[in-house]
């Protein structure tokens, strides 16, 4: 039977993806000799957020996803970042293989406002590996589950998703309203001829008491 150690080596911005994408260096190491002719990897990634200090502005912003922080004992749980898959060609001994994280903007899910809320350090992340192990077997192959307990922790930078939100939206962020209130906020622009969105929730900020 396979023994398998999973880690992660590093994490950067996919450059090219057609939407905010995060890729991550997996490390997968075999102990027994075994020869993995491959494995359909399914990896579930949360962040937790327990694991890091906040500054007071950090902990300002996130208020309105963990309360005040006299319960945050109580209230900063983790939280699902996503859930993917890919094939791992085979190996013997050790491999690397990318993982591609698709990254939502939408503030109105918890990981992206969460993450929406640092200004730097690093954000400790929980990949919990499942899937399917195939080896070689004589002259045929054997199939193996990966056990429940397979897990690696990476402290990826801030940064890191900075470049990953900036490479497609820079300097800017999303908002979902309802098309009521769309509606009201495109007449407001109308009437008073301003150029942008940006301008139009500015104006009303600026007329608010």
């Amino acid at each position: 039977m396979a023994n398998l150690t999973f880690g992660c080596a590093q994490a950067s911005a996919a450059r090219y993806a057609a939407t905010p994408t995060l890729s991550l260096t997996l490390t997968i190491s075999e102990s027994t000799g075994a020869v993995v002719q491959a494995i359909a990897l399914r990896c579930q990634l949360r962040i937790e957020p327990h694991r890091r200090r906040y500054s007071a502005a950090e902990a300002r912003r996130l208020a309105d996803l963990f309360g005040d922080t006299s319960r945050w004992a109580e209230t900063v749980k983790p939280i699902q970042l996503a859930m993917v898959s890919t094939m791992v060609p085979g190996f013997t001994s050790q491999t690397e293989v990318d993982l591609q994280v698709p990254c939502t903007y939408d503030l109105e899910v918890a990981s992206a406002r969460y993450l929406q809320g640092l200004d730097d350090g690093t954000i400790p992340l929980l990949l919990l590996f499942s899937g399917t192990v195939f080896t070689a077997h004589g002259d045929g192959f054997s199939v193996e589950l990966i056990p429940w307990s397979c897990e690696a922790s990476y402290r990826m930078p801030v940064s890191v998703w900075r470049e990953v939100v900036d490479l497609h939206f820079p300097g800017s962020a999303w908002l979902r309203c309802s098309r009521e209130t769309l509606d009201a906020l495109a007449a407001y622009k109308s009437e008073r001829a301003l150029p942008t969105w940006d301008a139009t929730l500015t104006a009303l900020l600026k007329e608010a008491p």
